[in-house]
């Protein structure tokens, strides 16, 4: 018996499909990309909930009963975005990013604080 994906797992892997194409996609096109193991009404309702969410925006196809789908944000934009929100949310945002600092390599703390000497400019 395969393990289910959960609706976040599942935007998380819709959303990447969009990122990776090289323009709109239509929800036939999704499910195929994804290897056409999701029926096509659960693509349907992830696009939908990732247009209704903002992360996405859609465009009518050529048929016109449907729609094609492309991410609304870049990728670093929309995982800046979630990051603001985690350290936003938490009661302690100090103790977050000393934890999130401490997973980061040498190489993405030196390039952080290249970022971070050049925004005092």
């Amino acid at each position: 018996m395969g393990s289910r994906r959960g609706f976040g797992e599942l935007e998380a892997e819709v959303l990447a499909t969009l990122w990776a194409a090289d323009g709109p996609l239509t929800a036939a096109e999704v499910r195929e990309q994804l290897g056409g193991d999701l029926a096509y009404t659960t693509v349907l309702t992830i696009l939908r909930r990732l247009f209704d969410k903002g992360i996405a925006v859609r465009t009518p196809a050529d048929s016109g009963r449907a729609y094609r789908y492309a991410p609304a944000l870049e990728q670093a934009e929309h995982a800046a975005q979630q990051m603001h929100a985690f350290m936003t949310s938490s009661s302690d945002s100090r103790a977050v990013l000393a934890r999130f600092l401490g997973h980061l390599s040498a190489a993405d703390r030196r390039t952080l604080s290249t970022l971070l000497r050049g925004r005092k400019k």
